[in-house]
């Protein structure tokens, strides 16, 4: 069981009335349980909040021209299984009808041209997992990860092309590669401590094994039992930290998280609800 404390702040400049919507807080689900959360903006505006099909929670912020400070924390405790028991692909005929969607191509990843790539590189290995671990390992070496130089709307395609991008892109190439295999495979974002600046937001991607999404680092810059979950999607597009309709221009952005002590976390464990409490432990059993 992990801890950690986040404190998000996001700066802008808005140039027109503008409508914000933030996917800043952490999920709730039953690998990770938010003890306590905050979302506030200077100045005080209204907050639509609203939640997908997938689990994404967003935020709706209409804002006025001048400064905008939109500022998150959150107290989250994380359990995470890393590798699934049973490590073999279900057949797409049994698959869940809320995973089909991504087995298919998408706007950032083109799975459906990559399949002589995949089936070349990782088409023989015995089992799925060992496809998927395959592949991260894959992009490691043939991919440079290179602050700067990730394109605004480049695909897996173009990142393959380029060799160069950071998390975001990387997590693209996994994924385009895992769907041409058959895999299901979606884009995760997160909060994480670094221990160098800048501090940024992380994407990561988990596959669906053994009846189960399981999450998978492609960049290896942090252990998925260290990330706490934001959201999912077919790529960065679904899910994307900030999306606005007007004009604004980010002037800060400083996502901070923080690991914190056992001491800490049990100190969180009692200060939550006797409901919390419960489900918790119930789950750590």
């Amino acid at each position: 069981m992990n801890g950690f404390y986040i404190d998000c702040e996001l700066n802008y400049e808005v140039s027109d009335p503008s409508v914000f919507v933030f996917n800043i807080e952490a999920a709730q689900t039953p690998e990770q349980h938010v003890l306590s959360e905050q979302l506030s903006t200077l100045p005080a505006l209204a907050l639509e909040r609203y939640t997908d099909s997938v689990g994404n929670r967003f935020v709706r912020i209409q804002a006025l021209p001048g400064p905008l400070s939109v500022r998150y924390t959150a107290t989250v405790i994380v359990e995470r299984i890393s590798n699934p028991a049973d490590s073999s692909l279900t057949s797409v005929a049994y698959l869940p009808a809320e995973v089909m969607p991504f087995l298919l191509a998408s706007r950032y990843c083109e799975s459906d041209t990559l399949f002589p790539l995949a089936a070349r590189r990782f088409g023989s290995l015995p089992s799925d997992y060992e496809r998927i671990t395959a592949i991260c390992e894959w992009i490691r070496a043939n991919i440079d990860y290179v602050v700067g130089t990730s394109l605004a709307h480049g695909t897996a395609r173009d990142v393959l092309l380029n060799r160069t991008g950071v998390c975001r892109d990387f997590a693209h190439v996994a994924i385009a590669l895992c769907r041409a295999l058959n895999i299901p495979a979606r884009f995760v974002t997160g909060h994480v401590q670094w221990e160098t600046p800048p501090p940024d937001f992380h994407a990561i991607f988990e596959a669906y094994l053994g009846g189960r999404w399981i999450l998978f680092d492609p960049t290896a810059m942090a252990s998925t039992q260290n990330v706490v979950r934001i959201g999912a999607g077919r790529d960065a597009a679904d899910v994307a930290f900030a999306t606005i309709f007007g004009r604004a221009r980010m002037t800060r952005m400083n996502p901070l998280t923080r690991v914190l002590s056992q001491h800490e976390i049990s100190e969180g464990i009692q200060s939550s609800s006797p409901r919390q409490v419960v489900q918790m432990l119930a789950h750590a059993a």
